[in-house]
C-alpha cells in the first residue's frame, strides 16, 4: 500500500515541475522571385503569430528564383530566429517547393500558405481553433472575388467542375495549398512520393478529418502572379492524369461507337442488296472525307492521351528526386547547419 501511494506522489510532482509545453507549430511558405514582397509579407506574418500561445517555425522555400528573393530571405531569418530558408538548386515548381518545406517541417500542426499576401495569415487563429477542435486538416476555400478576371474565374470553375465529374477523389472548390494539416497526416502525406504531385488532390485522397473554413483573398503585396497560363494547364494535367483514368474510358467508348455506326452502315449497305437495289449505291465523296476526318482525328487524340499517360508512367518509374536542396540557411543558435554553400545539393 505504501509504494502505491509513493508512485501517486512522484507522478504529481513531476506534472507539478513540469509544465505542458506550448504546441508546436510549422508554417511553410514557398516563394519565387519575391524580393519586393517577402519582409512585408513577413512582418505581417509575424504580427499575427506573435499574439498566438503556440510555438512557431517559419519555413522558406527559394525555388530557384532569379531576382534578390534569397537575400530578402537572409536577411529576414537574420531578423527572426524562428526562420529557416531552404535554397532549391533551381527552380522545380510549386508543388515540389512546397513539398520540400513539409519534409522539413517537424511540429504537431504545420501550415502551408503562399507569401505573395492573398493568403491571408489572420486566418492562422481561426485554422488553429478548428484544430483544436479535432480536425487533422483544415482546408482554407478562396471565395472568387468579383474583382478577378472573367477568365480566371471561368477557367477556375471550369477546372473544378471537370476534374470532380471525371476523379474519384472529390475536391471542394477554391481549395488550393493553403491549409493545415496534423502532424498524422503530414506523415501519410510524406508516404507519396509521385514526382507529378498535385497536393490539394493527394491531401482529399488521404482521407483525413477535413473542415473547410472559407475566406476572401487578400490583394498581393506588390508585383504580379508568377503563376503563368503554362503552369496552371501543367497543374491541370497532373490533376485528371494522376486521379482519373476517364480518359481512357473514353478511348474505349469512342471505339464502342464507331463499332456500332460501323454496324449500322452494314445493314444500311445490306439492305439494298436485299431488295435489289444496289444499283443505286452511289458513293458520296463529303461523307467518305467526314468520315476519315473523323475517325482518324479522334484516333489521334486518343493516342495522344495514351501517350501522356505512358509518359508520365516513364517519369514516375525513374524515381528521380522531387527536388534538391543547395542549402539550408538558419541563425538559430540550437540548429545545426546542414549545408554549407559549397557542399553538394541533397536529393528528396
Amino acid at each position: 500500500m505504501q509504494r502505491s501511494q509513493t508512485k501517486i506522489l512522484t507522478v504529481r510532482a513531476l506534472e507539478f515541475h513540469f509544465a505542458p509545453r506550448s504546441p508546436q507549430v510549422a508554417i511553410v511558405i514557398p516563394v519565387f522571385n519575391e524580393e519586393d514582397v517577402v519582409t512585408a509579407f513577413h512582418q505581417r506574418l509575424r504580427k499575427v503569430i506573435d499574439a498566438l500561445p503556440y510555438t512557431f517555425s517559419i519555413i522558406y522555400i527559394n525555388d530557384g528564383s532569379t531576382d534578390g528573393t534569397q537575400a530578402a530571405l537572409e536577411a529576414v531569418a537574420q531578423t527572426d530566429l524562428r526562420v529557416t530558408v531552404l535554397e532549391l538548386s533551381r527552380n522545380f515548381g510549386h508543388q515540389a517547393a512546397l513539398t520540400a518545406g513539409l519534409d522539413r517541417a517537424e511540429a504537431e500542426w504545420v501550415i502551408s500558405m503562399d507569401g505573395d499576401g492573398e493568403h491571408p495569415p489572420e486566418l492562422i487563429p481561426e485554422m488553429l481553433a478548428l484544430a483544436a477542435q479535432g480536425y487533422e486538416v483544415v482546408l482554407a476555400q478562396r471565395q472568387e472575388p468579383q474583382r478577378a478576371g472573367w477568365f480566371k474565374r471561368w477557367t477556375s470553375a471550369a477546372f473544378y467542375y471537370l476534374l470532380n465529374r471525371i476523379a474519384s477523389t472529390p475536391i471542394p472548390p477554391g481549395v488550393a495549398d493553403f491549409r493545415l494539416l496534423h502532424c498524422r497526416a503530414l506523415e501519410a502525406l510524406r508516404q507519396m512520393r509521385e514526382y507529378h504531385r498535385f497536393l490539394r488532390g493527394m491531401v482529399g485522397w488521404m482521407g483525413f478529418r477535413t473542415v473547410i473554413l472559407p475566406y476572401a483573398p487578400a490583394p498581393r503585396l506588390g508585383g504580379h502572379s508568377h503563376y503563368s497560363l503554362q503552369k496552371m494547364l501543367r497543374l491541370a494535367f497532373n490533376a485528371i492524369f494522376s486521379f482519373s483514368l476517364v480518359p481512357l474510358y473514353l478511348g474505349i467508348s469512342l471505339g464502342g461507337v464507331f463499332l456500332l455506326l460501323a454496324l449500322l452502315e452494314a445493314l444500311y449497305v445490306l439492305s439494298f442488296w436485299l431488295t435489289g437495289r444496289q444499283a443505286s449505291l452511289a458513293p458520296g465523296w463529303s461523307s467518305l472525307m467526314f468520315v476519315l476526318l473523323f475517325v482518324g482525328g479522334s484516333l489521334m487524340i486518343m493516342l495522344g492521351i495514351i501517350g501522356l499517360y505512358v509518359g508520365y508512367i516513364f517519369q514516375e518509374v525513374k524515381q528521380r528526386p522531387i527536388y534538391f536542396v543547395r542549402r539550408v540557411i538558419t541563425f538559430s543558435p540550437d540548429a545545426e547547419s546542414e549545408h554549407t554553400p559549397d557542399a553538394p545539393p541533397t536529393p528528396h
